[in-house]
């Protein structure tokens, strides 16, 4: 059993690990209940041998139990989202074909009917946990291990595929780079699909003996009684939820604020990442909490890449420099650029994944020389990096989410009363980007916000679906006839001031 996790959780074994709405469980705990779960997906045989495993749970012990199974199955984990509609889980089980798919009771009805379809075999959650633990396979280092589904500039999520010894090379450089130690304890309030909560929070906490707390959803009253405590070490997330945060302790009376404040000094770290901090909101953090929060960059692909210094001078709207094991550097068009010139990041090191899932000329487009390209725009001063967008217009983040605008696009393209459709991100102080979509309707079609959101929550993850609908005679387009999208984003914020 070399891989990963699983021989530090022996060394902690009577530790406290999580702390969920399912109650609080040792390391030990842990590790049993995640090798009866993979005696249950191997059902018998020796090996899942790199098998996809699609599985869906709410945060907590379960998720937590169900993901180490998979692994020390020999399975390569496929977390789905519990927010994606019936369309993009179709997609991801089409796309993978797992050997198994994995339910928490509350998700059986929306995942078996798909699993059924597709003659897959279903498994509830309960029942992988109460099977009697059996002979586990050896899983080598270089074995596929995760599949998590980003946007790309094609249009559909792509699958990105790390190896255990990509993950662990992203845990060893954040727990080196930020100071993880067994008595730490942090609080988990990120969506688990996400490379930031399972990597940087459950992963690296749970490497380091430390205790990992774990919110069954965000509530931003619920966070900040946490915060308040004064029990926490660690908190990790991405700007909109600080945004909601200072929301709720400008909302409160003075004494409660003077609690809040108070807890969070006795943090010893705070971060922010996923999407670019507005120094705005960096600043107000630091009026609340006594925190100049950590900015840090990283991808699905790629892990964390760049951080601001755990004890050093932190600069806002940057994002620091190489961690532990990275190595960066900043080309245009294959050439170096000199410092103070923008240029696209690319990345190499043993934290890089291994490729995108079935899509083999996509991945080769991706790197150069080994190099990932990450399609990132930065500038880089006395050794420290500036993000100054996406090399693609087609990318947009919000929330702490990239999606795809063509994929938008392409859902939006079947609405009955819609014509043509360009999506772009306007800036927004609260989620980085705010999806807008500029539509020309079809003749006598009556188009509006509301009901275009309604209709896209149908069809698409919530957090893609537009949160504003501007309706245009014509889209704006170069002598090509190719819609313009820098032009289009420039009339919507002329439009809105």
């Amino acid at each position: 059993m070399s891989i990963l996790l699983m021989p530090r959780a022996e060394e902690f074994a009577a530790r406290t690990a999580i702390i969920a709405p399912e109650g609080e469980f040792s390391y030990r705990q842990l590790l049993d209940a995640s090798a009866r779960v993979a005696s249950f997906l191997l059902n018998g045989a020796p090996d899942l041998q790199e098998r996809p495993v699609a599985f869906i749970a709410p945060p907590g012990f379960q998720y937590v139990a169900l993901q180490w199974g998979i692994w020390r199955a020999g399975g390569i984990a496929v977390p789905l989202s519990l927010f994606h509609p019936r369309p993009e889980l179709e997609y991801v089980l089409d796309d993978t074909t797992p050997a198994v798919v994995l339910a928490h009771a509350d998700f059986a009805d929306r995942v078996e009917p798909l699993a059924a379809a597709r003659g897959l075999r279903f498994g509830l959650a309960d029942a992988a946990l109460k099977h009697p633990a059996g002979p586990l396979p050896a899983v080598a280092p270089e074995r596929q291990a995760m599949i998590l589904y980003t946007s790309g500039t094609t249009g559909k999520p792509k699958g990105v595929v790390s190896t255990h010894a990509n993950i662990a090379a992203q845990i060893t450089s954040l727990v080196e780079a930020w100071g993880w130690r067994r008595d730490d304890r942090i609080l988990e309030v990120l969506p688990l699909h996400h490379i930031h909560g399972i990597v940087n929070v459950i992963s690296c906490a749970l490497w380091s003996g430390a205790v990992c707390e774990i919110l069954s959803r965000f509530d931003a009253q619920e966070v900040w009684a946490r915060l308040a405590s004064g029990e926490l070490t660690l908190f990790m997330a991405v700007p909109t939820i600080y945004v909601k945060l200072i929301d709720a302790w400008e909302k409160a009376a003075p004494a409660e604020r003077e609690r809040m404040s108070a807890g969070c000094r006795r943090l010893r770290l705070m971060v922010s990442g996923s999407a670019a901090l507005p120094v705005p909101i960096l600043e107000k953090w630091r009026e609340i909490s006594g925190h100049v929060l950590l900015e840090r960059y990283g991808m699905t692909e790629i892990g964390m890449a760049l951080s601001n210094s755990l004890q050093g001078q932190r600069y806002p709207g940057c994002v620091g420099q190489p961690l532990p094991g990275v190595e960066a550097r900043l080309m245009d068009q294959g050439c170096p650029v000199p410092p103070g010139t923008p240029g696209e990041i690319e990345i190499r090191g043993p934290a890089v994944f291994r490729e995108y899932w079935g899509k083999p000329e996509e991945t080769r487009k991706s790197f150069r020389d080994g190099w990932f390209l990450t399609g990132d725009v930065a500038m880089e001063e006395n050794g420290i990096y500036r993000i100054l967008g996406r090399s693609s217009v087609d990318i947009i983040k919000t929330g702490g989410y990239k999606v795809s605008a063509l994929e938008i696009e392409e859902v939006l393209l079947t609405h009955p009363g819609i014509n043509e459709v360009a999506v772009v991100g306007v800036a927004d102080p609260v989620w980085g980007e705010r999806v807008v979509a500029a539509l020309v309707p079809k003749n006598g079609a009556s188009l509006d916000t509301k009901s275009l959101r309604a209709w896209g929550k149908e069809r698409l993850a919530t957090y893609k679906v537009p949160q504003e609908a501007v309706i245009l005679k014509e889209l704006p387009r170069n002598a090509m006839g190719k819609v313009s999208k820098p032009d289009l984003k420039k009339m919507i914020q002329a439009a809105q001031g």
